[in-house]
């Protein structure tokens, strides 16, 4: 019996863990309920289990029994488990019971199918030439989970280190159902938070010339910086920058002494990162010196690229087609500039993150997003994930 086949009998429990999991949506990395139905979900299997010390993070270790003198290779596979704070809209019966949170970005799914091949590996034991390290993550969407998984010994829980990491991703929209994409080396991009501040003078609003007012230069420096972005960085090797929050006074006829704008810096080079940041300071300082005042710039650092392997990029598309067929599969023409902490995982052991459609609708390409209050996710895409992850495993592990 093949992970198809071991996954298709698995499927109606998935599913229903998967709409389990749907209505107790829990953000960040304390997630109580959902560690507990992933325990209860893990617990009858000949699992090495263990929990995350400073968040809900769960850790379980499949021992193979064809694994040679020393243990053999360890493979990740990685499930993320948390929600985002949105208010779903997504009429279905199994909708989230915690108002304000929403499984928005299809993690649910995740969760059920790691849950899924977790089950069909531990049917397939004895053939796993070596172990698997099953990664069940909080805190993908903020404030970061993996980080701290691994601080916490994530990588070394086998006895040994982990040889090989692969994750899926589905997806609301954009490709039809049942669709896998990825793309080699550079899937998603670096993220960094810029802060700045415009100190001024402040005054009334009638009299501005007897005042430093830091609202036009805050302006003055949001365009400045999309003209340093096109004039500094190659086309071809995308920087994105953008100004999503820009705050400053408290009365139409009064004049502040400060402002503040915050934008968000994506990033695919550490190269580009470092002559961003430079660039982004220069401009900012130049801007306001020149209207007589002061700025200071401050960055919050997030996720680093999420970049695929080619050696396990190349397993990971050719397992894809195997199981599903070459027409399943389709090569994304450009990375995301969105952003994800696998990357963490991904700088320390060479790996594969892909991409699945669960987009329901007819129309997959003006479906909602991820992250919309109206992304909606068929199901039927979990015992796809689950046998592909443990195919994945089961592969790389005969490998050696």
């Amino acid at each position: 019996m093949d992970t198809l086949d071991r996954a298709s009998r698995h499927a109606p429990d998935l599913i229903a863990l998967r709409r389990e999991l749907h209505q107790v949506p829990e953000v960040g990395l304390d997630l109580p309920v959902t560690q507990g139905i992933v325990l209860e979900a893990l617990r009858d299997l000949d699992l090495e289990i263990t929990t995350g010390r400073g968040l809900s993070s769960v850790v379980a270790v499949i021992r193979g029994g064809a694994a040679p003198e020393g243990g053999g290779p360890v493979v990740l596979l990685r499930g993320d488990m948390d929600a985002l704070p949105v208010l779903e809209e997504v009429d279905v019966e199994y909708r989230s019971r915690n108002e304000g949170r929403m499984h928005a970005c299809g993690h649910d799914l995740h969760t059920a199918g790691l849950v899924g091949a977790a089950r069909i590996l531990c049917e397939m034991r004895e053939e796993l030439a070596g172990d698997v390290v099953l990664m069940f993550q909080p805190g993908e969407e903020g404030p970061g989970g993996a980080a701290p998984m691994i601080e916490e010994g994530l990588l070394d829980a086998a006895g040994r280190p982990v040889d090989a990491a692969y994750a899926v991703h589905v997806t609301s929209s954009e490709y039809p159902l049942g669709q896998w994409f990825a793309r080699p080396q550079e899937m998603m991009a670096a993220v960094d938070t810029v802060n700045i501040r415009v100190h001024g003078a402040g005054g009334h609003g009638s009299q501005p010339h007897r005042a430093l007012d830091p609202v036009p230069v805050l302006c003055e420096v949001v365009l400045a910086l999309q003209t340093m972005v096109t004039r500094s960085f190659d086309a071809f090797d995308s920087v994105v920058l953008t100004v999503g929050s820009i705050h400053a006074g408290s009365k139409e006829n009064i004049i502040p002494d400060s402002g503040e704008l915050a934008a968000t810096l994506r990033t695919f080079t550490a190269e580009n990162r470092e002559t961003a940041v430079s660039s982004i300071e220069r401009v900012a300082v130049g801007v306001a010196s020149a209207h007589g005042m002061r700025a200071e710039v401050w960055l919050d650092h997030s996720y680093p690229a999420t970049v695929n392997d080619d050696t396990e990029y190349d397993l990971a598309v050719q397992t894809v087609q195997d199981m599903f067929g070459a027409e399943r599969y389709s090569v994304m023409a450009d990375p995301l500039m969105g952003s994800e902490d696998m990357s963490y995982v991904l700088q320390k052991v060479p790996g594969a993150y892909v991409f699945v459609s669960a987009c329901p609708a007819e129309d997959h390409e003006a479906a909602p997003d991820n992250h919309s209050p109206r992304a909606a996710f068929d199901d039927s895409v979990v015992p796809d994930v689950s046998a592909w992850l443990a195919e994945m495993a089961r592969r790389r592990l005969a490998q050696g």
